[in-house]
């Protein structure tokens, strides 16, 4: 039982690790220490229920339906399009990170947006329900395989949100906001062509 933990936790933390769109709104969050924890849980949240989905094997119905896949595609790369002008424009005006001198964002827009980036991305579909559901179906545990792949985005999210917050007195400074948010950019347009081209 233990090894279908192990394994769940393995490869769910070698997906969610590589920087994506999700990574780096829970990043630009953590960052700016604004609603950290409700983000977090968000991400967390939403990758138990995605593969919880995907191991009671509604990842094999949505594969079988290109042309839904096809449309999840297309508008996860508009959204991450349009994301990564607003960082694009962020970049070329930068501003530090002075809390004080700008309200907070307010929570409920901030969970959409956090809410978008998990379930406009065509990726976590894949990787989540279809790949993590599929390997767990291969284990005579999937669902310990299942709370493997769970606490592993629990860690993960936890720990850059975390992360992310101790960073914090290095953002007093324009140019780390300009290249922070140059870099969100271009990983947003990246993921955003690697979906039109797949």
């Amino acid at each position: 039982m233990l090894t279908s933990v192990v394994a769940g936790f393995s490869l769910s933390i070698a997906l969610i690790v590589a920087i994506g769109a999700q990574n780096a709104f829970v990043l630009r969050q953590g960052l700016r220490r604004e609603h950290v924890v409700p983000v977090v849980l968000t991400c967390a949240l939403s990758d138990a229920l995605l593969i919880g989905v995907g191991i009671a094997g509604v990842g094999s119905i949505v594969a079988g339906r290109p042309v839904l896949l096809t449309a999840i595609r297309w508008g996860g790369a508009a959204f991450l399009l349009g994301y990564a002008a607003l960082a694009a424009r962020r970049a070329l005006r930068p501003a530090a990170l002075t809390p004080a001198d700008r309200p907070p964002a307010r929570l409920g827009p901030t969970l959409l947006a956090c809410l978008a980036f998990t379930y406009l991305n065509p990726h976590v579909y894949l990787d989540t329900v279809l790949l993590l559901g599929g390997v767990a179906q291969q284990h005579p545990h999937r669902w310990l395989f299942g709370v493997g792949a769970a606490s592993a985005s629990v860690f993960w999210f936890a720990a850059l949100g975390a992360g992310a917050y101790r960073l914090a007195p290095l953002l007093a400074r324009r140019r780390v906001w300009q290249v922070l948010d140059g870099v969100i950019a271009v990983v947003m347009i990246a993921v955003a062509v690697a979906l039109l081209l797949s």
